[in-house]
């Protein structure tokens, strides 16, 4: 939901969603389609946890 969003409203999706992950700015993600509130919920550190996991298991 989220990235569909950022795609509709034109951004690069992955750039904002690193930019948010980083900072923790919401200000990244676009609140078209409520996607500010639905990333807000997200534990970011538990997203970063999974994806550095996932990365060093390939």
């Amino acid at each position: 939901a989220v990235y569909a969003a950022l795609e509709e409203k034109g951004y690069n999706p992955i750039n904002q969603l690193v930019g948010y992950m980083i900072s923790g700015d919401p200000a990244y993600i676009t609140s078209h389609n409520d996607a500010r509130n639905i990333i807000c919920r997200v534990d970011r550190d538990e997203v970063l946890e999974i994806l550095l996991k996932n990365y060093l298991q390939e």
